[in-house]
């Protein structure tokens, strides 16, 4: 693909092929999370176990990151992980995304194990599987929103016809129909998250992973994206993960759980848990 607009529906006709392409990607059925501590009754999307990641500090000492964290999410389930800034919340979505190995432990997606897969394997496994959502949404300057979203399926393989429909009908779904064939120096700061929103949707992953999405926000475009994302959690079937420190984003999502020591545990009412 070019820098140049992709042809395709024009903005006011993506609308409509929302409930279509979309639809499609989200008719498997939500399952129940099971009990408080986050044991699925079912085939879990993502399963962590034992997880452990430690690096070495400037003066060669061992710095323990993760120690032996335990998380299992299933589809349609929102799970909010917080605490304090350099706890490992970042490190942990990482390490639970496959973009990085933990030293112990075993992180499944989909029920494939992340731990003896080469690179070239993990790779694989992490297109299809994860969709990363950031701080900073990281879209390609030189393409419009459309283009893209259009980006991982093109990646992918998908013919473009079909690659355009899909893109089309997420950016439909987060309200960015009329903004489809704008670059993101174009759109507003919620505008492009939304627009990162739909990218990371694009190839249909039974998981999405978030790194405080909202950070860079203001209130009201913070608020719209929450929401956003709790509906898409339903609406999709999709497992969700977000780290956040914005406890309106928490309090969105099924359970919230605290990172403390290396450890992941129930948040109490003090910490944004209920």
């Amino acid at each position: 693909m070019t820098g140049a607009p992709v042809d395709g529906p024009t903005p006011d006709a993506a609308a409509p092929a929302a409930e279509s392409a979309v639809g499609a990607a989200g008719a498997a059925p939500a399952v129940e999370a099971g009990d408080a501590t986050g044991s699925p009754t079912a085939t879990p999307v993502l399963a962590a176990e034992g997880v452990v990641k430690a690096y070495r500090g400037g003066d060669g000492s061992r710095l323990l990151v993760l120690d032996g964290v335990d998380l299992r999410v299933a589809r349609g389930e929102m799970v909010a992980v917080v605490g304090a800034s350099g706890a490992g919340k970042s490190t942990f979505l990482h390490v639970l995304g496959a973009l990085d190995r933990p030293d112990a432990g075993e992180v499944r997606l989909g029920g494939v194990s992340t731990r003896t897969a080469s690179d070239e394997a993990l790779a694989a496994l992490r297109n299809r599987t994860v969709g990363f959502v950031f701080q900073f949404h990281h879209l390609l300057k030189e393409f419009s929103a459309l283009e893209n979203v259009m980006m991982p399926l093109r990646i992918a393989e998908v013919p473009v016809a079909e690659a355009r429909e899909r893109a089309a009908a997420l950016l439909a779904r987060v309200g960015l129909a009329a903004r489809a064939h704008h670059r993101p120096a174009e759109l507003s700061g919620g505008e492009q998250q939304r627009a990162a929103v739909a990218r990371a949707l694009a190839a249909d992953p039974p998981l999405l992973l978030a790194d405080e999405p909202s950070g860079n926000l203001d209130h009201q475009n913070a608020e719209r994206l929450h929401a956003l994302f709790a509906e898409l959690t339903a609406e999709l079937a999709v497992g969700v993960v977000v780290v956040t420190h914005n406890r309106s984003l928490a309090a969105r999502a099924g359970r919230i759980l605290h990172l403390e020591d290396g450890r992941l545990r129930p948040a109490t009412p003090a910490e944004g848990g209920v």
